[in-house]
């Protein structure tokens, strides 16, 4: 089984709910086994800032599911919230799951690149991943409770735990 960190945001449609829906979906993942999830945070948007706050939390996996299923499960998450993709990259959404890490694995598929690419610059995904699993070591060698230690915060602030 492959060990598996997921990312959740969302800044829309009352976002703790949202993440808790998303948090029940992925436990009912067909060969998948929910093993943790983060406290939830509130950040700010990247990019345009005429929008809500976020908040996001990161989630453990264990599958048995290929990395491009799994994707396939997330996205199916994603559109049962509502979620619309649109050209607009960093704006406002309902709900928002990224495949951070798939086991020590390095993935560059036209659908899914894996470490998640933005993994290391952004204080929303190292803070929770950090709390979650301050051991994790990345493909590359990095350490994330280091990595998580050296990022501004910048004004990243956890909310609650989930209920």
């Amino acid at each position: 089984m492959a060990l598996v960190y997921v990312g959740l945001g969302s800044n829309l449609s009352d976002p703790q709910k949202q993440i808790e829906l998303a948090v029940a979906c992925l436990a009912e993942i067909k060969n998948t086994t929910l093993i943790g999830v983060s406290s939830l945070y509130f950040s700010r948007p990247m990019g345009p800032q005429d929008q809500p706050d976020y908040i996001n939390a990161v989630a453990s996996l264990k599958t048995e599911l290929s990395s491009l299923e799994l994707l396939n499960a997330l996205q199916a998450i994603e559109n049962n919230a509502g979620r619309v993709r649109k050209d607009n990259r960093w704006g406002a959404r309902i709900l928002d799951l990224d495949m951070l890490l798939f086991d020590n694995e390095t993935i560059n598929h036209e659908r899914l690149t894996v470490p998640h690419y933005g993994l290391e610059l952004r204080e929303f995904v190292l803070l929770p991943l950090a709390e979650l699993s301050p051991k994790l070591t990345l493909p590359n060698g990095k350490h994330v409770l280091a990595l998580s230690q050296a990022i501004a915060t910048n004004g990243l602030k956890i909310h609650s735990k989930l209920r």
